[in-house]
């Protein structure tokens, strides 16, 4: 090559290196940095369920059915992790067919190009925009689907067959939980997506959804024998106390990992979950020593989780001041509806899963749509508050009609089939021997 050869090449480099740095930009290349904090969000919400759920419930029940409530925590984490790989993920996150402002069957529900985790290899990332593998994803997304079905256990504990248990979370998994996951976060084309619901974390996929499952199912099942004149005090609020915990520092996998990347949505995320679940544990707190006298160790729980509940679907739009007004309000609303509601109706939500986490991500997916406003210092796009409140009410509507009447025709069925409660003598000797043939105490 002469010397006037390469010079000529040297010119070229400047208008040849755009191109190939363009062609560098446009292949994704994982982010170890979001990769390592999705990882860790992801074990945080497992963490969640077991053992925080399983502690938080358990301590609730009387003492003979301590190991039922767990066992069926535990039961559930295998069972949804089993189907979500076979056809859950799908059925939630498969795009095939999906148009944006199209209606179609697609707009309901995922459909199975991704069953038995198809085309998921260690290379394989969760898009062009979230730089991580989507065998990551995949498991983060698993850990809610199981928490999911794990709540609703609260509000029926201490009377259900654990067959007929591990029966209906299949079905209610597969006919509730994926089709509303799908329509909330499966992108352009799901039918709530495209309404513009903003829902962060799971206000209305994880908390409505499985509140109103609860409350459905405890009406269908009918009242624990001496309810509400027997005395039916938790028997261990040590482990209640311990379980909130839990769920209180998994909540910031749960939360802050929904924003798929260690950025700046995520770190706010964590603060505003902070906030929230501190003013609604006050909010609880107080309001109950207002009527009752004396602040309850069980009270501050419960309104820890009313807080986390409440701030799960704002968690990625709203300011610090919108968070402890959520928080707040969240507090002092569940528990009016976790006590004087349910003494008012007659009900027996037996853990309050409905008081909690239905009241409580009602009045936070609501109160998304008011500040997620930057004029109440949210970062969202919210200009118009009353048209995002309408669409935030429109989505609560639709999720609770649905989970309602799907989860009703699910249990009237089995209960035909097979029979939902255990027997008088079963119930009265308690779960964990009649069902488990163990006992959670043996002094």
């Amino acid at each position: 090559m002469t010397l006037r050869q390469f010079a000529g090449l040297g010119a070229l480099l400047p208008l040849v290196m755009p191109g190939l740095a363009l062609a560098e930009e446009a292949a994704p290349v994982l982010n170890s940095g979001d990769t390592a904090w999705m990882l860790t969000a992801t074990a945080l919400v497992l963490f969640m369920t077991i053992p925080g759920l399983a502690l938080f419930y358990g301590g609730m029940v009387r003492s003979k059915n301590v190991l039922s409530v767990m066992m069926q925590c535990f039961a559930i984490t295998g069972l949804i992790s089993v189907l979500w790989v076979v056809y859950g993920y799908s059925l939630a996150f498969d795009t095939t067919g999906m148009e944006q402002g199209v209606v179609n069957f697609n707009s309901f529900v995922g459909g199975l190009s991704k069953a038995f985790l198809a085309g998921v290899t260690p290379a394989s990332l969760t898009s062009s925009a979230a730089l991580f593998p989507e065998a990551v994803f995949i498991t983060f997304q698993m850990t809610f689907a199981i928490i999911t079905p794990a709540l609703i256990v609260g509000a029926f504990a201490e009377r259900m067959k654990f067959s007929a248990m591990l029966i209906f979370m299949a079905i209610w998994f597969t006919l509730v939980y994926a089709p509303i996951a799908h329509m909330v976060w499966s992108g352009n084309g799901g039918l709530m997506w495209d309404w513009g619901v903003l829902d962060f974390a799971g206000g209305t996929v994880v908390h409505i959804n499985a509140g109103i499952a609860g409350l459905v199912a405890c009406l269908v099942l009918g009242k624990r024998k001496g309810f509400p004149t027997t005395p039916m005090a938790p028997h261990n609020l040590g482990y209640t106390l311990m379980g909130a915990a839990m769920l209180w520092i998994g909540w910031f996998g749960f939360n802050a990992g929904s924003a798929a990347a260690a950025n700046g949505t995520a770190g706010m995320a964590m603060l505003v979950t902070q906030i929230a679940t501190a003013a609604a544990a006050l909010g609880w707190m107080f309001a109950e020593w207002l009527t009752h006298g004396k602040p309850s160790a069980l009270g501050i729980a419960s309104g820890v989780v009313a807080g986390l509940v409440a701030i799960t679907p704002a968690a990625g739009t709203v300011g610090p001041m919108g968070a402890l007004a959520i928080g707040l309000v969240a507090g002092v609303i569940c528990y009016f509806c976790a006590t004087s509601l349910k003494r008012k109706l007659g009900y027996d939500d037996s853990l309050d899963a409905f008081g909690v986490h239905g009241i409580g991500g009602i009045v936070g997916a609501i109160l998304t749509g008011v500040f997620a406003a930057p004029a109440l210092g949210g970062f969202g796009t919210v200009e118009d508050i009353g048209a995002q409140v309408w669409i935030q009410a429109k989505g609560v509507g639709f999720t609770v009609i649905y989970t309602a009447i799907v989860t009703y025709v699910i249990l009237k069925v089995l209960d035909l089939v097979m029979g939902l409660r255990v027997n008088e003598e079963e119930e009265s000797v308690g779960l964990d021997l009649a069902q488990h043939n163990e006992r959670g105490y043996n002094l």
